[in-house]
């Protein structure tokens, strides 16, 4: 299906591709001097948001939408993959921390225009919501991992996503 079209039942409220991003590496927290929300990426985690940026460029079915923790390593994974896709990036103060199944289904509906939406956050939060959205346990997400889930609209239901991939960063192709 060409990027620009609409899978069947998105347009109407139906299957939402949701994106769980999990920020790539940031170096070490314990050797970052400064406020944590500020710590940036390493050099490392700009190769793999530029890495994930490339494959998920070749998918049809690639993110329409970032939506972002204001922390800076979540911003600049954001920025860094989305840039590969030309797609736009948000920012969510919501996504800083303390994330939840409610407060995930309150920031989808609140950028109800993307169909592909791409998350982009923290753990733990992300390794419980990916395991609550698919009604198992918490699901280990590391850092620079992306997962898709197929979701039946916006108001999230524990257990009723559909995992169609979860992607850790070293089967990510390229240098």
């Amino acid at each position: 299906m060409p990027r620009s079209g609409r899978a069947c039942g998105w347009h109407d409220g139906g299957v939402i591709a949701l994106h769980l991003l999990r920020h790539a590496h940031a170096g070490d927290p314990e050797r970052w001097h400064g406020d944590d929300a500020e710590r940036p990426l390493s050099d490392k985690g700009r190769r793999q948001s530029e890495r994930l940026g490339r494959l998920l460029h070749g998918l049809d079915e690639a993110p329409d939408l970032f939506i972002t923790s204001p922390k800076v390593r979540a911003r600049q994974t954001a920025e860094l993959t989305a840039e590969e896709l030309d797609v736009r990036v948000v920012i969510d103060p919501r996504l800083g921390g303390g994330l939840d199944l409610e407060t995930l289904s309150d920031v989808l509906l609140a950028h109800a225009d993307a169909e592909r939406p791409c998350v982009v956050g923290h753990d733990p939060d992300f390794s419980e919501l990916l395991g609550e959205l698919l009604g198992l346990p918490p699901l280990p997400m590391r850092k620079a991992t992306i997962a898709r889930v197929d979701v039946a609209g916006r108001n999230l239901v524990a257990g009723r996503g559909q995992l169609r991939y979860l992607l850790p960063p070293e089967v990510v192709p390229g240098k």
